[in-house]
C-alpha cells in the first residue's frame, strides 16, 4: 500500500492496476499538520520538512467543486468542502471532490481560492493546469494530540480519467473508477486479499472486490470490526436531485416536450441505495455474534456509529436487562428503561457524567419516546427544537442535557421482537450534518428490526442460562466445610461447550458413629434429562446412605433403581464412607474415575487400586466394597473424568497430573481445589462438567472417644447416666452435663425396654463442635416417634430427645440398630432449624 490504497482501476499509464498513491495527512487540534506522507508532497508540493508544523490550510489550496452550472443559474455547492472541513474540523467521516487552483506548471500556491465556471476565462487560460482529486477526512478520537486524517488522490491524471460528454455538448473529467466494467482478475483479487490482510475472511474480500469494481467506491478497514465510509456522508439522494434539477434546466428538450433523464443522478441514487444495503448487510453480520446480552448490546450500538449517525442511545425494558422473561403488557409512562450504552463521536466523556450507562427512568407521554416505544414504530424529529429539547432535559433533574441535544436531528426507533417493544434506540445526528430523512427512517427501522431479533435472542439465552444455573445449583448441594473427623471442600464447573447444565455431582452424608460418606457421580450425557437423572440418583444415594448401608450393597440398589427407570439411565459413581475413630475407608467404584489419596506423612499421593465394577443402570454386575487404612492428616480427592480427560490426550496423563497437582503443598483446602483446577484446566479442550471432592481426614483422636457397656436391665440405667457425667467433666463440659445425662438416661431406657437381652452399649465422641452420644442394642427394629396423649405412660422420650439435641437419628447395623443425638459445645450455637427428620426413633 502506497500510503494507502485507492480504488481499483483496469490498469493504466499511471501505476500498476489496482493501486492509486495516496496523499496522507494528520492534523492536530490547533490545524497543524503532525504527518505529512510522500503521496503529499507529490499531489501538493512542500517537503516534509517543510509542512510539518505549519497550519493545514496554508498547505491543502482546495476547495469544492463547482459543479457545470449553466448559465444563467446560480453556482451551488455539491457536498462538502475541504476547506470548510480544514477550518472547522468534522465529528464524523465525510468525502468529497475537490480541485486544486489552476497555476503555473511546477508551481503550487499556498492561498485558498474559488475556483470559477469551468467555462470562464480563469480556468481555460493555458497559463496553468486545474488538478481535481478525491478526499476523505475523518475525525480521530483519543488521547492523542491528533485530532483529523485527511487522505486524497487526484483523479485527472494520465490513465486515472475519462472524458464525458455532458448534456450541454462540453466535455468533463471523471475519474476511470472501474464502475459497471468486467476486470479479468476480479477472482484472482478477491482471492488474493486474505494473504494480504490475515483477519479478511473470503467472503469479506470477494465482497469488498465487489464494491470495488461494480462501483467504483474505494474500501478502507481500519479495524476487523469497524468499517470506514467513503461515500461523502449518507447526502448522496440530495445531491443526485440537485444535479437532477440543474441538468433539466440546462438540457434541451425531447422532441416530445419532456426533458431528458439524468443519468449521472440515476447513478448517484443507484449507489445510494446500494450502500445503504450493504450497510445494513454489514451491520447484520456485525451484530449477533455471541449470545451472550452484554456484548449484543455494544454491538448493536457500536454499528451505527458514526457511519450512520453520530450519538447512539440503547434503552431496554428492565425484565430484557435482567435476563427474565418476555416482558407482560405494553409499556407505559411507568415502564423503566434502563439505559444499556451510550456511544458517540464527541470528545471522550462528554457524555457520561450527563447520561450514565446503567441509569434508570421513566418517559411522560409528551416525549417522541413514548410515542415509539408505545405504537413501535419509528419516529423522526428533522431538529430538536429549543422547547422540545427543554421537555426532554426535565427527565434528567440538575443535569442539563440541552446544549447536548438541541438543533441535532433526533431518529427514535423501536427494537422489537414478536410484535413486543423490548426497547428503542436514541439516534442524534450533529447539527452540521444531513438531517435524517424519510429513507434513514426507512433504514433505520430495518436496522432496529434486525436488532431486536438479535437481543431477543440474547435475551432468551440469558434467560435460559440462568434457569440452568439456577436448577444446577439446587441440585447440588450445599456441603459444610467440616464433618466430624474431616474437613470438606468442593468445585464444580460447567461444561465448556455443551451448556451450564449437566449430570455430575458431589455429596457428603452424615452418618452414624461420627462417619461420613463421601459421593461423586457422573450421569452420561448433559442437558436437562442428565440433570433430572442426576437429581433422582443424589437423592437415592442419600436415601440408602441413611440406612447405613454397605458402599457395595448401596451401589446394588442404586444400580436396580437405575434399571426401573429406564435402559438409558446410565451413571458411574464412587462411594466412600469414612470412619475416623477407626482411621479406615471403605470404598466401593461403579465404572468412575478412581480416587487419589495424598499421604500426610511424605507427601506422597497414590491412585488408589479399586474393582472398576460396572456403570450404574448397566445391571448383572457385582460391586466389591474395599478397605483403605487412612492417617490423621491424610487427603482424599475424587472427581469426575471431565477433570482428567482432554481431547486428543490420554487419561492417564490427566491422571497423572491429578496425582502430582493433588500432592501439591497448599495453605488450605481451597487453595489445594484451586491448584488442581488450575493444573488440569491448562490442558485445554475441555468439554464436559467437572465436580471435585477433597477431603482431609483428621481422624478423632482416642481420647476423645469413651465407651460402656452394660446389660439389659434397667437397674444399670442410672450407671449409664453416670458415665456420662464423668466423662463430660474430665473433658470439661460440665455445661453440658445436666442435658446429656438427661438423653442418655432417655435411649438406654428405651433400649433396654425393647432389645429383649443381650447387651446395650454407650459410646460419646468429642468433635470440634459437639458431643455426640450413640446407643446401640441387639433389636433391629427402628424406633419411631410416637404422639402421646395426656393420660399416656410412654412415648414421650424421644421428644423429649428432639427438642433438646441439635440432631438426632437412628440406622441399623449388622447386629441391630443404632440411636445417636448430638449437643452442641457451649460455645457453638445450637441449629434445631437443621435437625434432620429422623430414622424413626421409638418412645
Amino acid at each position: 500500500m502506497e500510503h494507502g490504497t485507492g480504488p481499483v482501476r483496469p490498469g493504466g499509464a499511471g501505476g500498476p492496476a489496482g493501486r492509486v498513491p495516496l496523499a496522507v495527512v494528520v492534523v492536530d487540534g490547533a490545524g497543524l499538520v503532525t504527518h505529512w506522507s510522500t503521496g503529499a508532497r507529490r499531489l501538493f508540493g512542500p517537503a516534509r520538512d517543510t509542512a510539518v508544523g505549519r497550519p493545514v490550510t496554508d498547505l491543502l489550496p482546495v476547495a469544492g467543486v463547482l459543479p457545470d452550472t449553466p448559465e444563467g443559474l446560480p453556482a451551488e455547492d455539491d457536498g462538502p468542502d475541504l476547506a470548510r472541513t480544514l477550518d472547522e474540523g468534522t465529528g464524523y467521516a465525510v468525502a468529497g471532490r475537490a480541485r486544486l487552483p489552476a497555476a503555473p506548471a511546477g508551481a503550487h500556491t499556498a492561498r485558498r481560492v474559488r475556483v470559477p465556471h469551468p467555462r470562464s476565462a480563469a480556468a481555460d487560460a493555458p497559463t496553468g493546469h486545474r488538478t481535481e482529486v478525491l478526499w476523505w477526512a475523518y475525525p480521530l478520537v483519543g488521547p492523542a494530540a491528533a485530532r483529523l486524517l485527511v487522505l486524497a488522490t487526484e483523479i485527472d491524471r494520465s490513465g486515472d480519467a475519462e472524458e464525458l460528454d455532458a448534456p450541454d455538448g462540453t466535455r468533463s473529467v471523471a475519474p476511470r473508477f472501474a464502475r459497471h466494467t468486467e476486470f479479468p482478475d476480479a477472482e484472482d483479487l478477491a482471492r488474493r486479499l486474505p494473504e494480504i490482510l490475515p483477519s479478511m475472511s473470503v467472503a469479506e474480500s470477494a465482497a469488498i472486490a465487489e464494491q470495488v469494481l461494480e462501483l467504483g467506491y474505494p474500501v478502507m478497514e481500519f479495524s476487523q470490526y469497524d468499517r470506514v465510509p467513503v461515500t461523502p456522508d449518507w447526502g448522496v439522494t440530495r445531491r443526485a436531485e440537485r444535479r437532477e434539477r440543474r441538468a433539466r434546466a440546462a438540457a434541451p428538450p425531447a422532441p416530445d416536450g419532456t426533458a431528458a433523464p439524468d443519468e449521472e443522478a440515476v447513478d448517484l441514487e443507484y449507489a445510494a441505495v446500494r450502500e445503504r444495503l450493504e450497510f445494513l448487510n454489514e451491520v447484520s453480520g456485525r451484530i449477533g455474534s455471541s449470545l451472550d446480552l452484554a456484548r449484543t448490546i455494544l454491538e448493536v450500538s457500536r454499528a451505527v456509529v458514526p457511519r450512520f449517525t453520530d450519538v447512539a442511545g440503547t434503552y431496554l425494558r428492565e425484565q430484557v436487562v435482567a435476563g427474565e422473561g418476555f416482558p407482560q403488557g405494553p409499556p407505559d409512562a411507568r415502564t423503566l428503561w434502563h439505559r444499556v450504552a451510550v456511544e458517540h463521536t464527541d470528545e471522550p466523556g462528554r457524555w457520561d457524567d450527563v447520561v450514565p450507562v446503567g441509569e434508570s427512568m421513566p418517559f411522560p407521554v409528551h416525549t417522541p419516546f413514548f410515542q415509539c416505544m408505545t405504537t413501535g414504530d419509528p419516529v423522526l424529529v428533522p431538529r430538536i427544537s429549543e422547547e422540545m429539547g427543554n421537555a426532554i432535559a426535565a427527565q434528567f433533574e440538575k443535569r442539563d442535557i440541552r446544549p447536548l441535544i438541541t438543533h441535532r436531528s433526533m431518529l427514535v426507533v423501536p427494537l422489537k421482537a414478536r410484535n413486543v417493544v423490548l426497547g428503542f434506540m436514541i439516534l442524534l445526528r450533529h447539527r452540521e450534518r444531513p438531517v435524517f430523512n424519510d429513507m434513514d427512517r426507512v433504514t433505520g427501522a430495518e436496522l432496529a428490526a434486525r436488532a431486536g431479533l438479535v437481543l431477543d435472542n440474547a435475551r432468551m439465552y440469558t434467560h435460559q442460562e440462568n434457569v440452568a444455573e439456577t436448577l444446577q445449583d439446587s441440585m447440588l448441594p450445599h456441603i459444610a466445610p467440616r464433618m466430624p473427623g474431616c474437613d470438606l471442600a468442593t468445585r464444580y464447573l460447567p461444561g465448556t461447550l455443551l451448556g451450564r447444565i449437566g449430570g455430575d455431582w458431589f455429596d457428603a452424608v452424615k452418618l452414624p458413629g461420627s462417619r461420613t460418606a463421601l459421593v461423586v457421580g457422573d450421569v452420561m450425557g448433559h442437558g436437562l434429562n442428565s440433570a433430572a437423572m442426576m437429581g433422582q440418583l443424589r437423592t437415592s444415594v442419600q436415601t440408602m446412605a441413611a440406612l447405613d448401608l454397605p458402599p457395595a450393597q448401596l451401589l446394588r440398589h442404586l444400580d436396580d433403581l437405575a434399571q426401573r427407570l429406564g435402559e438409558h439411565y446410565l451413571a458411574t459413581c464412587l462411594y466412600a464412607v469414612y470412619d475416623p475413630v477407626r482411621g479406615r475407608l471403605e470404598i466401593a467404584n461403579a465404572g468412575h474415575v478412581p480416587p487419589v489419596v495424598v499421604r500426610a506423612g511424605d507427601g506422597r499421593s497414590e491412585l488408589l487400586d479399586l474393582p472398576t465394577g460396572a456403570p450404574i443402570g448397566v445391571g448383572g454386575v457385582p460391586f466389591e466394597t474395599v478397605r483403605v487404612p487412612v492417617s490423621p492428616g491424610d487427603r482424599l480427592v475424587m472427581c469426575t473424568d471431565g477433570l482428567v480427560e482432554a481431547r486428543d490426550e490420554d487419561i492417564g496423563v490427566g491422571l497423572a497430573t491429578l496425582c502430582e497437582s493433588a500432592a501439591h503443598p497448599a495453605a488450605s483446602m481451597d487453595a489445594a481445589c484451586d491448584t488442581i483446577i488450575r493444573a488440569l484446566a491448562r490442558r485445554g479442550g475441555r468439554k464436559d462438567d467437572v465436580a471435585l471432592l477433597m477431603a482431609r481426614l483428621n481422624g478423632i483422636d482416642a481420647g476423645d472417644v469413651a465407651h460402656h457397656l452394660l446389660p439389659a436391665d434397667p437397674a444399670r440405667v442410672p450407671g449409664a447416666r453416670a458415665f456420662v457425667a464423668d466423662r463430660l467433666t474430665d473433658w470439661g463440659l460440665a455445661p453440658l452435663v445436666d442435658t446429656a445425662r438427661l438423653l442418655v438416661g432417655e435411649l438406654v431406657a428405651n433400649a433396654v425396654r425393647h432389645a429383649g437381652g443381650g447387651e446395650v452399649a454407650v459410646r460419646l465422641v468429642r468433635g470440634a463442635d459437639g458431643v455426640l452420644c450413640e446407643v446401640t442394642d441387639g433389636d433391629h427394629h427402628l424406633p419411631t416417634l410416637l404422639s402421646a396423649g395426656s393420660r399416656d405412660e410412654a412415648g414421650r422420650g424421644l421428644r423429649v430427645v428432639s427438642a433438646l439435641a441439635r440432631q438426632w437419628g437412628s440406622g441399623r447395623t449388622a447386629t441391630g440398630k443404632t440411636v445417636w443425638c448430638e449437643l452442641p459445645l457451649p460455645h457453638v450455637r445450637a441449629r434445631p432449624g437443621r435437625r434432620p427428620l429422623p430414622m424413626s426413633p421409638a418412645g
